[in-house]
């Protein structure tokens, strides 16, 4: 396996989790059959996606979070509601 410094990617990512979500991320795709961004000598997807997070081809972008449900409430909450009503 190729030698990455693990201190630039850590740079680039922010932290380990996320280096490791997007390099399996990107080594599922290669494996896959997407085109490698970079080239290199090396065939195994785990050693290609991190030489591509390493060069800067390959960037962590956050999932959107959803945005709340207007009106929804908690598990049961519908018949504490109905309890209070009827306790009024």
């Amino acid at each position: 396996m190729a030698q990455v410094p693990i201190e630039e990617l850590l740079r680039r990512c922010g932290s380990v989790y996320k280096l490791v979500i997007l390099a399996a991320k990107r080594a599922k795709e290669l494996a896959a059959g997407s085109p490698p961004l970079v080239e290199m000598p090396h065939r195994k997807a785990t050693s290609i996606a991190l030489e591509e997070i390493l060069q800067g081809k390959v960037l962590y972008k956050p999932a959107e979070e959803p945005e709340p449900r207007a009106g929804k409430k908690g598990r049961g909450a519908k018949a504490k509601d109905e309890k209070r009503k009827k306790a009024a």
